[in-house]
């Protein structure tokens, strides 16, 4: 006898609820697969690459790679081609046991960027399971008293494939006392009966052997067979009955050991020991079953005796038999249907992985730091998790999927500012009270060039001594870079230029690592005042980067030169300056002039003049300016004065220690008579030089308008290339021009074969007020030629006025002029 279940209502709505189900995850946005169980290795499965997008070329480069959770060596992915193939047996009862839907979840990852694709593969069942009855050989003991129409309940063969590839169907073989009765309740619960069609004879036949066959509903069909031993007995002719054939209960879980799950009740109207009944679970019950519930046999109470869990298992259907005392016994069953109800027992789980640490500080805003899985095994509000990250951070959490968040960059990150962040992420269920599970992540924040080497600052004003020893320090330059590692490691060098005509390196040099700047030589105030120059700070990242700092040394000056006197005039003996006096000359008359002249600056270079005492400590009728140096009587010459007097003059400077000259003047006195005679002759002898002196100075006003025209072009020739050209490094001439500040006081001489000037080599040339004077040699001059050389002071005095406001770097020397240039 054949029974089906095809047209059943119960298994039209599972079929019409898979159908929807189907129907929603198409929609999803999700990549859907599927495959069929037992599928041979290699069996192909979707072009998986292909459906994504992705490039056959670039999968290898970009670590094309797929994950599962819990089922990683079933699919494989082929590189060569982008096709998912089946790698291992797939048994969807082994996956995914009775539950109607069954796919494997797999995480395709790329990198370069990041990114994470979801693909969902159906595995379908295929009828490989043949129906299994739980006992090979099933005894029956029934009493030939039971009356036709009774019914034995029979434990239902079970198929471990699903739909309707476990929908069975039951034969028995031909009987005229026996035939099979299936029922199928609300609830999906079939009960398999075996019901008497007449009495039995226990004479005629004391035993029944009978072969129940189950055939499921697959392509091909599949059957499982079980055997019935059914033994006649005589005598007790009442089974117990129950008051209900199902119990329907509901247990939290987690439930105490001893927690009263139901009481089951049978009466039987038998009388005696017939009527006393046991009850007991059916010998059919599971292990799990039996460890985790105890039956009472006096009251049939059922209680709990073991760990309830509902991840565990939703439900339980528990057997119970009533069995009376009789003999023989005779028994009835009831089914109690338990449902466990879920709590919030579990706590999420997080799982934190594909971390790509660390983050350049450069790195674009949505970078993916990492991927995060969470998870709970509670069902309902009690398994739904969200995730939240530490706050003022600059990362977020993103929702890639259900239940898989991405770490990205929210904001832009400076190592400088913070170097490592240490983040916490939590996910908590929707339970009450919820529970929550926490994860670190720290995050390191990599290094990159953004920073360059800063100076304290933009320049640095340093004083050097003139003739400091070679290789000393002078100063140490120091820059700082916020960066790291290599990117902080400083060194330095001189950015190079021509001072004069020479390199600036032949001055000075710095020491790459620390900073130290050295001069390589004697610097000479009178040479150079001031040095200018550029030390360049580099790190060691990758591009570079770099700042320069400005250095102003300043040579300071030394007494090191003592006074210089000019050579003495003609007619001098040994060196000396020979003067003629008329003794009727009065006081304060000026009879000679002592000129010198320091090579120093500023107080080095400011000369006074005294007269040594007479020998013997006789006085003398002169004196000398203290500043002036003019030789001058004290008072009137008279007849007892001595004709000839040996004046020594002494020259000393302002230093510290003062240098000191000495000039040697030797007046005589003379008649009034003979004075004009002399003066005549020495007319007469310097008639040639006078009018040599003549010419040079027409020639010397030729040069200066030929020098001035020059200037003119050359001054707009430079300005034409300053306009047209960046700016480059100046340089300054050779000249040994003589700088005379004069004053109330007496000639300051700041320099005598030097020139007078600042080379920095940075911008345009400055104008600053300077006098120069030639360097010219010292030549003989008569008393009788003064009123010619006051003229030519006046004329070389406007000629110094016409160099007053020239470019520090534009200097120029006058040479072979016989007259010396003094400015009063």
């Amino acid at each position: 006898m054949l029974f089906s279940w095809r047209e059943d209502p119960g298994a039209q709505c599972l079929l019409l609820s898979l159908l929807l189900l189907a129907a929603s995850e198409v929609g999803s946005g999700q990549l859907h697969y599927s495959v069929s169980e037992e599928a041979k290795h290699g069996t192909f499965v979707g072009r998986i690459a292909q459906d994504l997008g992705l490039e056959l070329a670039e999968l290898v480069p970009r670590l094309f790679r797929v994950a599962s959770k819990r089922h990683g060596d079933l699919l494989e992915v082929n590189l060569q081609n982008g096709i998912l193939f089946v790698n291992s047996r797939i048994d969807r009862e082994e996956l995914c046991g009775r539950s109607a839907e069954c796919s494997i979840h797999l995480e395709v990852i790329v990198d370069r960027p990041l990114q994470v694709f979801h693909v969902e593969v159906e595995v379908k069942d295929i009828n490989d399971n043949a129906p299994v009855f739980p006992m090979a050989v099933k005894n029956l003991f029934i009493s030939e008293s039971r009356q036709p129409g009774s019914r034995f309940s029979l434990e239902g063969a079970s198929d471990a494939d699903i739909g309707t590839n476990s929908l069975l169907t039951y034969s028995l073989d031909s009987t005229e006392y026996f035939t099979l009765d299936v029922k199928r309740n609300d609830e999906e619960i079939k009960s398999l009966g075996l019901v008497l069609k007449k009495y039995l004879n226990r004479e005629d036949t004391p035993k029944h052997y009978l072969l129940i066959t189950a055939i499921d509903g697959g392509k091909p069909e599949l059957t499982g067979t079980t055997q019935l031993k059914i033994t006649v007995l005589d005598v007790n002719d009442n089974a117990p009955a129950f008051e209900r054939t199902i119990y329907k209960v509901r247990l939290l879980e987690n439930a105490p050991n001893g927690t009263l799950v139901v009481t089951v009740n049978a009466t039987d109207l038998d009388e005696g020991v017939n009527k006393d009944i046991a009850y007991s679970f059916n010998t059919d019950m599971s292990a799990d079953i039996l460890s985790k519930f105890h039956l009472d046999p006096v009251n049939g109470q059922i209680s709990v005796k073991g760990n309830i869990d509902f991840e565990e298992s939703k439900s339980y259907e528990i057997q119970v038999e009533a069995t009376d005392k009789g003999n023989p016994p005779m028994s009835d069953h009831c089914t109690v249907l338990l449902e466990i109800v879920d709590i919030n027992d579990n706590v999420p789980e997080l799982v934190i992985h594909s971390l790509s640490l660390p983050v350049l500080e450069d790195s674009p805003l949505s970078t993916v730091i990492a991927l995060i899985s969470v998870s709970d095994r509670d069902s309902g509000v009690n398994g739904q998790v969200t995730c939240s990250l530490t706050p003022h951070v600059p990362f977020k959490l993103v929702s890639t999927f259900k239940n898989y968040y991405s770490l990205v960059l929210d904001s832009p990150l400076d190592r400088e500012s913070v170097s490592a962040y240490e983040l916490v992420v939590t996910a908590r269920d929707g339970g009450s009270p919820s529970l929550w599970a926490t994860a670190s992540v720290s995050v390191e924040v990599a290094d990159v060039n953004d920073n360059a080497p800063a100076f304290s600052q933009s320049e640095y004003t340093v004083f050097v001594k003139e003739n400091n020893p070679p290789g000393c320090h002078i100063f140490t330059v120091s820059a700082r870079d916020a960066d790291a590692q290599e990117n902080a490691l400083v060194s330095y060098s001189l950015v190079e230029r021509r001072v004069g005509e020479r390199a600036l390196s032949s001055y000075v040099s710095v020491h790459a690592e620390s900073g130290k700047v050295y001069a390589l030589q004697p610097l000479d105030h009178e040479e150079l005042e001031l040095l200018q120059f550029q030390v360049s700070a580099r790190d060691a990242g990758v591009p570079p980067l770099g700042s320069n700092v400005t250095l102003q040394v300043f040579v300071l000056d030394e007494n090191d030169n003592a006074p210089a006197l000019l050579m003495p005039r003609v007619g001098g003996i040994g060196g000396a300056v020979s003067e003629l006096v008329p003794r009727s000359v009065g006081a304060g008359h000026v009879v000679a002039k002592v000129r010198a002249v320091d090579a120093d600056s500023g107080y080095n270079a400011w000369l006074s003049y005294e007269l040594q005492p007479g020998t013997g400590g006789a006085r003398i009728p002169f004196r000398v300016g203290l500043y002036t140096g003019e030789i001058s009587t004290t008072r009137a010459l008279d007849e007892v004065d001595v004709p000839r007097h040996r004046l020594l003059v002494l020259v000393k400077d302002h230093g510290e220690p003062s240098l000191t000259a000495t000039a040697t003047v030797l007046v005589s006195l003379v008649e009034s008579g003979q004075a004009p005679k002399a003066s005549s002759q020495a007319s007469a002898g310097a008639t040639g030089p006078e009018a040599a002196l003549v010419d040079v100075n027409v020639y010397l006003i030729i040069a200066i308008c030929a020098v001035s025209s020059l200037l003119v072009l050359t001054l707009l020739l430079y300005t034409a290339l300053r306009c047209s050209a960046p700016p480059t490094e100046g340089a300054c001439g050779p000249g040994k021009p003589t700088l005379v500040c004069s004053s109330a006081v007496g000639s300051w001489s700041y320099s005598q074969q030097r020139q007078q000037r600042v080379c920095s080599g940075e911008g345009l040339p400055k104008t600053d007020l300077m006098a120069f004077s030639p360097s010219l040699p010292p030549c003989p001059i008569s008393r009788d030629r003064e009123e010619k050389q006051d003229v030519d002071v006046d004329l070389s005095a406007k000629v110094s006025n016409f160099y007053l406001f020239f470019p520090k770097c534009l200097c120029f020397s006058f040479l072979n002029v016989s007259t010396p240039l003094e400015i009063r």
